[in-house]
């Protein structure tokens, strides 16, 4: 009976979770210009105007620049302080872990608002690097809680042995230390374009008219025309965020199956 309880649970948390999506997505397929039931024909009319609008085309664009730039500059600041943070040189590191971790936890608005301030002062406020710096301060925690993770699961035997035959600190981090630990490297870079790609409210604040993004160019549609378009446009993030998520499981079950 316990399982059955637990089966049943476990089926209305999802239906919960999911059921507001699907109610939502084959709204991307109406030939309607409105979002409403039933559907009365299908098309696949509003993917042709997401890359036939200029809005929408140049917004997908600039998800794609920012992204991979806030992917890349998170991945080398994470990675490098989950390495600093697991040697004992810092003092407290509990502490400068849960500081590295606040992002995670200040609400967005907050951290808008001081982004938005301190960019403006570096002279760096609606421009690419700007928005590029701020989706960075969102998604380093993930890489490092990632790769603190994959840190954790190497033994520092293999290390010592390497520094023993010889090798200098270098060596033995590019040759050992970075390859055991780039599932979670690579898990973390996986999760942090994720959060960049879906990031609408540090967006909101610090870009410009020029770095509109998927998801800002979704959230202003909504304000002003509601349109299936923001339909279709939901349903390529969601397949790209399943694509990543099913990729960074993939990564994290590898070295479970060479260690079996």
């Amino acid at each position: 009976m316990l399982r059955v309880f637990q089966a049943l649970f476990a089926t209305l948390m999802m239906a919960f979770l999911i059921l507001p999506i699907v109610a939502i997505l084959p709204l991307a397929f109406t030939d309607s210009i409105f979002l409403n039931y039933p559907i009365e024909a299908y098309s696949l009319r509003w993917f042709g105007e997401l890359g036939q609008s200029a809005q929408w085309s140049a917004s997908i664009v600039n998800s794609l620049i920012i992204g991979s730039g806030a992917t890349a500059l998170s991945v080398v600041l994470g990675t490098l302080a989950a390495l600093a943070l697991r040697g004992s040189a810092i003092p407290f590191p509990d502490v400068v872990r849960t500081v590295f971790l606040l992002p995670m936890v200040v609400p967005a608005v907050v951290l808008g608002v001081g982004l938005q301030i301190s960019l403006a002062r570096i002279g760096l406020s609606s421009t690419y690097l700007g928005v590029i710096v701020a989706h960075t301060v969102l998604c380093v925690p993930f890489v490092i809680v990632s790769v603190s993770t994959a840190l954790q699961g190497i033994d520092r035997t293999t290390e010592r042995a390497a520094a023993s035959l010889g090798a200098p600190p270098s060596t033995v981090f590019r040759r050992v230390t970075l390859p055991l630990a780039m599932p979670g490297v690579v898990t973390g870079a996986v999760f942090a374009f994720a959060t960049s790609l879906d990031e609408v409210v540090l967006t909101l604040f610090v870009a410009g008219p020029n770095q509109r993004t998927l998801a800002r160019q979704m959230f202003s549609s909504i304000r002003e025309n509601i349109s299936p378009a923001v339909a279709a446009a939901a349903l390529l993030l969601i397949i790209g965020t399943l694509l990543l998520a099913g990729l960074a499981a993939f990564l994290r079950r590898r070295p479970a199956d060479a260690a079996a």
